[in-house]
């Protein structure tokens, strides 16, 4: 099933059958050239099931790159500057994987993306038994888009530290995994971008390797690494998330401004008890400080509430405490660095030394979270005044805070 494919009827934009008496034909070599064969061949492979007819146009190749290849590529090059930096060997504990090499140091995120992986390989390579690719792409295009949106993101501290302990480790050979594995099922579909990682994440490192992914073995599932009862209370944790997002968007109220607390109302007790264990990713993500259970049965009085047709409710405490309100500084401060870091050009790995100007408050919030602010944006020191004359620092002043109080910030990069 590496190369099978069947096309169905075509149709343009309009739902018009194409044809060259028609003069609605789209010349592939364009599609090719402009958005690159693999992009075309997933649409073509994802976008219906094989025989059927599917509308065919340049903007949806242009999607399938966007929402998928791109996704993809960045979260493999993630990996690839980190790795680089750390100088991170894959074939370190013994070559494994990290189900075999550290299985009492990986965390609750690493246990739950290996399970879902496993689920994946043993889907896609059912559906392909069954030709079905359109299917098996979709399988691989959801887990991709998890892998990106959740794990990775979950797990960028962990990348970005500069210790590498065990937690590091396994995020690397974790992610690793991930990304060889996806090579694989996706060789049958996207034959050169799979190539390209392939020969980067494998052949670069292990000479004994077969020379392509084309000729690699096809991943197998190893079931005693699904955990189903992870996976389903992670997806219960990701639907929650996006409620509570919903909830802060209907208050207008960023996600870098910490609150009190979210207030569930799950469907069942056993939920309630899923939620509790995954605590900690949920008050994370919602930049929250504490965690409610409501009864089934409860209303939500006072919150800001967010619910679905399902059944679910997430409430949020709105009221912004002085305390709360300077820590939401703090983050707001290391997002505005942040973004000076990557307009002057800065390496990711590189440390800086940072001057800040501006309201009142200044002193009071770096006396408080100084640290947190350091750590985040890799400042050697956090210099309360104008950079030195000549120095060749990058400044920009603007506008922070809900009064719009200007502040001036400018970023030194340490030799």
């Amino acid at each position: 099933y590496r190369n099978v494919i069947c096309l169905g009827l075509i149709l343009d934009e309009k739902g018009e059958k194409m044809s060259k008496s028609r003069g609605n034909i789209v010349e592939p070599m364009a599609v090719i050239d402009r958005h690159g064969a693999d992009a075309l061949r997933w649409n073509l492979f994802t976008a219906t099931r094989p025989g059927d007819a599917r509308r065919f146009s340049v903007d949806l190749v242009a999607e399938s790159l966007r929402r998928f290849l791109l996704t993809l590529w960045n979260t493999y090059s993630f990996f690839v500057t980190y790795a680089n930096i750390d100088r991170f060997d894959p074939s370190t504990s013994s070559g494994q994987a990290p189900a075999q090499a550290v299985p009492g140091e990986r965390s609750e995120l690493d246990r739950w993306v290996l399970s879902e992986l496993h689920t994946l390989v043993r889907r896609v390579t059912e559906q392909l038994e069954e030709y079905d690719p359109t299917s098996a792409g979709r399988a691989i295009q959801s887990f991709v888009g998890d892998l990106s949106n959740w794990y990775v993101r979950r797990s960028r501290r962990r990348f970005w530290k500069s210790e590498s302990d065990a937690d590091k480790l396994a995020a690397y050979h974790t992610l690793h995994v991930c990304l060889v594995t996806l090579c694989k099922l996706m060789a049958p579909f996207t034959p050169f971008v799979a190539e390209e990682m392939y020969q980067n994440l494998v052949c670069s490192v292990d000479e004994e390797a077969p020379e392509s992914v084309h000729l690699a073995e096809w991943p197998e599932s190893d079931p005693t690494q699904v955990d189903e009862q992870l996976m389903d209370e992670t997806r219960l944790i990701m639907r929650v998330v996006s409620l509570g997002r919903a909830a802060r968007s209907k208050a207008g109220i960023k996600v870098r401004q910490p609150l009190s607390r979210v207030v569930v109302k799950a469907r069942a007790a056993s939920e309630g008890e899923g939620l509790k264990r995954l605590e900690s990713q949920l008050i994370e993500e919602l930049n929250v400080k504490a965690l409610e259970l409501a009864e089934v049965d409860g209303a939500l009085d006072g919150l800001t509430v967010a619910e679905d047709e399902s059944g679910y409710a997430v409430g949020l405490d709105t009221a912004v405490t002085p305390e709360l309100a300077e820590e939401g500084l703090a983050r707001e401060l290391v997002h505005r660095i942040q973004g000076l870091r990557r307009a002057a050009g800065f390496e990711i790995s590189d440390h800086i030394t940072t001057y800040l100007a501006g309201p009142d408050w200044l002193s009071r919030v770096l006396a408080r979270h100084g640290d947190y602010v350091r750590r985040e944006t890799l400042s050697e020191e956090l210099v309360e005044g104008a950079p030195p004359t000549g120095a060749g620092a990058h400044a920009e002043e603007s506008a922070i805070g809900g009064d719009g109080e200007r502040l001036t910030l400018a970023v030194l990069r340490v030799s």
